[in-house]
């Protein structure tokens, strides 16, 4: 089995591009393939190196390596010139200067279904005969037959009139030459799939299995964009998912793997990947269903591994501590530092949070009633925090949030922050008493 995937190098690798690309892999993996990296990089303008870059990054993020290249198709030419040599000498291609306005009078004679056919000219663009007769089918392994009547078709162009391929020519003379077994692509290729057969059975080559994935929709059915959220690879890298959470969430998006089962590694999706089991219907691509896969992965990393990855998402060190105390409140990588930042930058400015726990009617009195038990705290860890600041709950008789919340909102801004008891022990006894005295000093001049 050799299979192939073939970006166009005009910008980032978007979720679609990422799914087929690991489609590829996990056929090739699972099946003891090859996987042929080719970059289709015949629109000179958009493939810049940049761009070719992206592609590269991203894959290497989604941790899907390659066997054979990349190879580039601009530096086929050769190869291209030569098998359109040898379509025009054996009469299946042939020279046409005809225009669109020619095309069009074509069909207003002969219907606007009738396939336009050419005359040969000495020079001009280069039109591939289709024959009047028959069909051309198109047999995919994933939506089963489709069938294209050759009366239908236009001859189509495969070559400008310099002699520079067309898509359409160029992949097929390249899955040829690469001896592609099976091409896995995306189904908005299915109307390119007719004229590459086409191509190939002029040639007298055999063609390679086909299969053309659903499309990604969003959440409101439509077609995947930008609206949706994160549109490519590097964007979610950005935002704080994990590569292999990624690769698993996309790989869910109709592989057909068992429902009950939605945690696999690489090795385990290659392992049971089949292409046959592929869903012909679009797939609903939901960043928040891939929020709750991130947070799985990222909680199978261990608080080694996921403090190395915050320490270098965030480009800060010493994260341990503040790691621990917030793993399980975390979905992605970009979760951590707003949630934290406050231990290491200070309390937040959130006015509303104060006025609404410590401006209250008592909320200086329970915090500073607060402050004096876990001044009094020894050892000062987490059990002896929370069993202080429980006691103060006692003897106030209040709830437990009417204590606890002036303290949060003194010591980091806001009512947000991982667990009370773990944040007040992280920051140490004199660390604490100095937010909360700070807090009590700013409600004392507010109340003058």
């Amino acid at each position: 089995m050799r299979v192939r995937f073939a970006p166009s190098p005009t910008g980032a690798l978007h979720i679609g591009g990422a799914r087929t690309a690991l489609y590829n892999w996990l056929l090739a993996r699972g099946q003891g393939g090859t996987l042929v990296l080719r970059i289709e990089d015949t629109d000179r303008e958009r493939s810049t190196p940049e761009n070719v870059e992206q592609i590269l990054d991203a894959l290497r993020w989604l941790n899907l390596d390659w066997d054979e290249g990349p190879i580039f198709q601009s530096e086929r030419s050769p190869r291209h010139a030569e098998a359109l040599a040898q379509l025009l000498a054996s009469g299946h291609a042939y020279h046409s200067g005809a225009t669109a306005d020619d095309v069009r009078a074509f069909k207003d004679r002969h219907g606007s279904d009738r396939g336009f056919r050419g005359e040969p000219e000495p020079a001009g663009a280069v039109r591939l005969r289709v024959p009047d007769a028959g069909d051309t089918l198109v047999e995919d392994v994933i939506r089963g037959q489709t069938r294209f009547p050759n009366a239908n078709l236009d001859d189509p162009v495969i070559a400008r009139a310099d002699g520079s391929p067309l898509y359409n020519f160029a992949v097929a003379i390249d899955d040829l030459d690469a001896g592609i077994t099976h091409v896995v692509r995306g189904e908005d290729h299915l109307s390119n799939t007719p004229k590459q057969l086409l191509v190939l059975e002029a040639l007298g080559a055999q063609p390679p299995k086909y299969a053309h994935l659903p499309l990604l929709h969003g959440p409101d059915g439509r077609k995947l964009s930008k609206r949706h959220g994160a549109a490519s690879v590097q964007e979610l890298r950005d935002a704080g998912y994990l590569p292999e959470a990624v690769d698993n969430y996309i790989a869910l998006l109709g592989a057909g793997f068992d429902s009950d089962e939605e945690h696999f590694s690489l090795s385990e999706m290659a392992e049971r990947f089949r292409l046959e089991r592929v869903s012909k219907n679009p797939a609903v691509f939901d960043e928040r269903k891939l929020r709750h896969i991130n947070g799985e992965h990222l909680r199978e990393l261990g608080i080694d591994e996921l403090t190395a990855r915050l320490e270098a998402f965030t480009g800060r060190s010493g994260l341990r501590g503040a790691v621990e105390i917030s793993a399980e409140k975390i979905q992605t990588l970009s979760d951590f530092w707003p949630l934290v930042s406050f231990i290491f930058d200070g309390p937040v400015d959130d006015p509303a949070a104060f006025a609404k726990t410590i401006g209250r009617d008592g909320g200086a009195q329970t915090l500073a009633a607060a402050r004096e038990a876990l001044a009094g705290a020894e050892p000062f860890d987490v059990d002896t925090v929370e069993a202080a600041l429980r006691a103060v709950v006692e003897q106030s008789d209040q709830k437990p949030g009417r204590v606890f919340q002036p303290v949060r909102v003194a010591i980091a801004g806001s009512t947000v922050s991982p667990g009370i008891f773990e944040t007040v022990a992280l920051l140490g006894r004199d660390e604490t008493l100095a937010r909360i005295d700070a807090a009590l000093a700013r409600a004392s001049s507010e109340d003058e």
